[in-house]
């Protein structure tokens, strides 16, 4: 079966679609600059003259990837990626943005135990009783090296305060 005949995005699509947050992200970075001034006083460059130029780089980045997009990929059907290997990437993808929604909820310790555990169980097909501590153990040990070893604070939720780890 050939790549251009299986269903998927397309890669001008995606070709297209990483110029266009590209750019949106350099004109950012440009409006950014404007706000703390980006030109020049009589003390030199102001603040922001350095990142709008590191902006309009980006932009024009971003205006080179589109029109390349247009050239090369345009019209040929080629798949970026098809609906079996999409499933692939959202197991590990979807799980990673619920990790991040977790920790900012219950704090970076609860989402990583629960993360690993989930990774165990779902994708390495562990038993929940090797999981589960599995998990514990990896927060743990992420306590006892930030919190203790190195005194550096990680995201704490209310978990943690109600146990009094503050």
């Amino acid at each position: 079966m050939s790549e251009n005949s299986a269903n998927g995005l397309s890669r001008f699509a995606v070709e297209l679609g990483v110029a266009a947050l590209t750019g949106i992200f350099g004109a950012a970075v440009c409006y950014g600059a404007f706000d703390i001034g980006a030109g020049w006083s009589d003390f030199g460059p102001e603040a922001g003259y350095f990142p709008f130029y590191i902006g309009a780089l980006i932009i024009l980045g971003s205006v080179a990837n589109a029109i390349g997009a247009f050239v090369k990929h345009r019209g040929t059907g080629d798949i970026f990626i098809d609906g079996s290997r999409a499933r692939v990437v959202a197991s590990f993808f979807l799980p990673l943005i619920a990790f991040a929604g977790v920790s900012a909820w219950l704090g970076l310790y609860v989402g990583t135990a629960l993360y690993i555990a989930g990774a165990m169980l779902f994708q390495g097909r562990y038993k929940w009783w090797i999981a589960l501590p599995s998990g514990v153990a990896v927060s743990l040990f992420f306590f006892i090296v930030f919190e203790i070893g190195f005194k550096v604070p990680l995201l704490k939720g209310p978990l943690e305060a109600w146990f009094g780890i503050y």
